[in-house]
């Protein structure tokens, strides 16, 4: 009798352990996201959440998603919380989806400030974290089996290309005097010191003649600016999140000041937001990073940039919802989870890893070759550099300058 107690025992055990290798399919896909509903980040974080629904609604009118350890599609339900773009309300809703919904997949809200807090969260409860945009450096551990960066590069390759062009145009001899000026957040942060690192590898012949460090909340750049102008660049590095970026090109505008040429972050990721609020004429000119939505891959998983963009203006007509890198990257983020269940193995975080991981270096989204470190950061999607030109009254639109290979237009230096 003791032997046969002995062995229901274990075999309950083996089940227990197996988790969801045992289980039979569930009656629906649980995501768990967070939103920002207000403050600093509300705007770029309401379009990265409405992707995701972009993709969610795809899906369920198909009949759900594919779950290959079931070989059947299930529906799927997001139950997400507005957290205020506040980091402790952060916290309290990442432990809330994890321990009381019991959610399949966890997401993160936008931006490296505010994933930070859910990375060692989802790391202490074993809990996959689906990392949308929190690109910086410091959120990736080696030792960090719980998280994955699936929709925008890390940010020590991010800045590749955007070196690459300095340096080449330095040896050239246009470029000779480079400013930097950033946030000093896990983001922008990591962002600086990646361009150091990446054109001190390259050799570049440029004198770095400024290089601060501002809090994020930095709203008047009317001293910083009069100190930039001292210092005589050529180039400007302007490192920030959008409200950083309008407030530096209106406070240029307002001054009236020119540089040889200035880059940030937000006019080629979210043109039409940084337009609309800082006016054409300011953001003219300016270099950015320009994502995979703008320019034309050739897709293996999900929607083209084309037939996302024609889907994203049916599905919210009122342009209620900004168009740019975050409603890509939300809708990347869908369909990547939507392929790591068709490949994962069972629905264990660990399954889902490796199900995760099966994509890498074998799928192309509207963002470009997916391939993943072992740490988690994403090593693709690279963003290539582009340049805001002046549409007219139909607002503005990026021409991609650098590599040559993506170029569809020459750099202009000075304001054109």
């Amino acid at each position: 009798m003791r032997l046969i107690i002995r062995a229901l025992t274990i075999i309950a055990l083996s089940i227990v352990a197996c988790g969801s290798a045992w289980a039979g399919p569930p009656k629906e896909i649980k995501i768990g996201a967070l939103y920002a509903g207000t403050g600093n980040f509300s705007s770029v974080s309401m379009s990265l959440h409405d992707g995701l629904l972009l993709w969610v609604k795809e899906v369920n009118a198909a009949g759900g998603v594919y779950v290959g350890a079931f070989k059947k599609r299930i529906p799927v339900r997001v139950i997400a919380y507005d957290d205020l773009g506040n980091t402790a309300t952060v916290a309290t809703l990442t432990n809330e989806l994890i321990t009381q919904d019991k959610v399949n997949v966890l997401t993160s809200d936008f931006g490296s400030i505010l994933t930070s807090v859910s990375v060692p969260i989802a790391r202490e409860h074993k809990m996959l974290l689906i990392n949308s945009s929190g690109t910086g450096t410091p959120l990736f551990s080696k030792n960090n089996r719980y998280e994955a960066l699936v929709a925008q590069p890390a940010q020590r390759v991010a800045a590749r290309y955007v070196a690459q062009f300095l340096a080449a145009e330095a040896s050239a001899g246009t470029l000779r005097r480079l400013a930097i000026l950033y946030d000093t957040n896990d983001f922008t942060g990591a962002e600086a010191t990646a361009f150091r690192k990446t054109l001190a590898t390259l050799h570049a012949r440029l004198k770095i003649v400024f290089d601060q460090g501002i809090p994020t909340a930095t709203a008047d750049y009317a001293v910083l600016i009069s100190r930039l102008q001292a210092a005589h660049p050529d180039f400007v590095l302007e490192l920030g999140y959008p409200s950083n970026d309008i407030a530096f090109l209106r406070g240029l505008q307002d001054a009236g000041v020119h540089f040889g040429g200035v880059f940030a972050n937000y006019p080629g990721w979210e043109p039409d937001l940084i337009a609309k609020d800082v006016g054409v004429a300011a953001d003219k000119g300016v270099f950015s990073f320009m994502p995979g939505v703008f320019l034309s891959y050739k897709t293996t998983a999900g929607m083209t940039a084309s037939q996302f963009h024609a889907a994203w203006n049916k599905t919210y007509p009122k342009g209620e919802a900004a168009f740019g890198l975050n409603a890509a990257a939300g809708y990347v983020e869908g369909v990547v989870i939507g392929e790591m269940l068709r490949h994962a193995p069972d629905l264990s975080q660990l399954g889902l890893r490796r199900g995760l991981y099966a994509l890498s270096g074998k799928m192309v989204t509207l963002q470009g070759p997916f391939r993943l470190a072992s740490d988690g950061e994403q090593l693709g999607e690279i963003n290539a550099l582009g340049q805001v030109w002046s549409k007219g009254n139909a607002g503005v639109a990026l021409r991609a300058v650098y590599p040559l290979a993506l170029a569809t237009a020459k750099p202009v230096f000075g304001k054109p």
